[in-house]
């Protein structure tokens, strides 16, 4: 939703992000390697857990993991606390101990998970994403990196060249543009029975799988799980105010459970809150269900009209076929975020139009129009909340890019008429009855 732009400054003062496991000798680690930033974020783990986040002065002096530990320590005090009971551990004060064996974040599976990259036209960022997706720890693990309408072979061969260094990955391509039909082919293609998306710039926790996995063991009937998105930099203007606006899936290290018979939040808009489950830079699927309810939509998601409103319309499904949705904080990556305010206006656009959209669908549909026109008030008056809330995030030294309220909202008036365009060109159905033919199971 939109935020209220205000004159700020030009520049801002650089963010290092990174994190630091408070087990063993202090060490910080990022993305990006340290570069005389004026402050650094840093994300605190124990046993790969995450507590919270820890934001400190930096500059040419770099940054003291130590300190950064001792005020971790005291800091989440509690968490680490009950953490170490669940491992039938304790906290003496000094070094703490390696992870027990009832270790909280540990999983003990042997399902196949299949991971899918939609990539098009990014050949040398895939390259990074490609290189971190190789350092999984999971054992049973296929990556598919699926090209979608490419115009060259550029992205075959960054694919081709990490096979050769890692058979679990395999290239497939998929001619019709847009993030949806892309993702819909990963799922025709993919043998796993868990089904994980991530995009071609983010850089993957080495332990990413096995929080996706911690969070389908939360409960029988989970279908769907998302996870942390933590921001990699913050060098620009433009990056400072997305991470401001995106705090609940980039900052939430606590985990929560959604369903439609009593578990979620006391909010208005639910489920049809966008961002409140998180984001498909992060997002797994239990892959029958998600080959049950057809696939995503797409004439919804990036390289359509509509340009979005694809994640927040399959989270809904999922939860209205009876089954749960979890935020699993375990589940880690990293995002690099738009840099230039061009790039940014162009995407918060792409939230209005999104958004718009799919409550057009929803609106079409008989079992969902009374919920939405009965959200109508409350979701003006969340729309000014969120405006509110992420200029108290921001401060009084920044401040949202000139024409980000007006862009957001030219997006949310022509969102309609997108839909229906792309609706009547979309070559087929959209998501409810679309059928997807499955891959062969291992």
């Amino acid at each position: 939703m939109a935020a209220t732009s205000r004159p700020g400054p030009a520049a801002v003062e650089a963010t290092w992000c990174g994190e630091l496991e408070l087990s063993g000798s202090p060490e910080l680690r990022g993305v990006s390697p340290f570069a005389d930033e004026a402050h650094a974020r840093v994300l605190v783990r124990l046993h790969g857990e995450p507590l919270g986040y820890v934001t400190v002065p930096a500059g040419a002096a770099g940054v003291d993991a130590a300190a950064v530990a001792a005020d971790a320590r005291t800091r989440f005090a509690a968490a680490v606390t009950a953490h170490l009971a669940q491992e039938q551990q304790e906290d003496d004060g000094g070094p703490l101990p390696a992870a027990g064996e009832g270790c909280p974040n540990r999983v003990d599976s042997d399902v196949l998970v299949s991971v899918v990259v939609c990539t098009r036209d990014r050949a040398d960022q895939l390259a990074g994403c490609l290189d971190r997706l190789r350092l999984l720890t999971y054992p049973r693990l296929e990556v598919v990196v699926v090209d979608n309408a490419p115009p060259d072979d550029a992205t075959q061969r960054v694919v081709e060249a990490a096979q050769q260094q890692d058979p679990r990955f395999r290239y497939v391509r998929e001619p019709r543009p847009g993030l949806s039909a892309a993702r819909n082919k990963g799922l025709a293609e993919a043998r796993g029975t868990v089904l994980a998306y991530t995009d071609d710039d983010v850089a993957v926790d080495p332990d990413w799988v096995q929080g996706v996995l911690r969070g389908f063991a939360r409960r029988p009937d989970v279908g769907c799980v998302t996870g942390l998105v933590c921001t990699a930099s913050i060098s620009s203007p433009a990056e400072e105010y997305f991470d401001a606006r995106t705090s609940l899936w980039s900052t939430r290290v606590e985990p929560q459970l959604f369903d439609l018979q009593g578990s979620g939040p006391d909010d208005p808009l639910y489920p049809y809150a966008p961002g409140l489950f998180g984001t498909g830079a992060n997002i797994a699927f239990d892959r029958q269900l998600l080959l049950d309810l057809g696939g995503f939509d797409e004439a919804l998601g990036a390289g359509t009209r509509t340009r979005g409103g694809e994640d927040l319309d399959i989270f809904v499904r999922v939860l209205r076929a009876g089954r749960a949705l979890v935020y699993e904080p375990a589940a880690i990556v990293w995002h690099h975020h738009r840099a230039d305010q061009d790039a940014l206006l162009s995407q918060l656009y792409g939230y209005g139009t999104g958004l718009s959209a799919y409550l057009t669908k929803c609106l079409l549909q008989r079992e969902t129009r009374a919920e939405i026109l009965r959200r109508v008030v409350p979701g003006l008056r969340r729309r000014r909340a969120i405006s509110d809330e992420t200029s108290e995030r921001l401060g009084s030294t920044a401040a949202a890019p000139p024409g980000a309220a007006r862009r957001e909202l030219q997006g949310l008036l022509v969102g309609p008429a997108l839909y229906l365009r792309a609706r009547r060109s979309a070559t087929k159905p959209t998501g409810e009855s679309a059928a997807v033919a499955p891959a062969p199971s291992l």
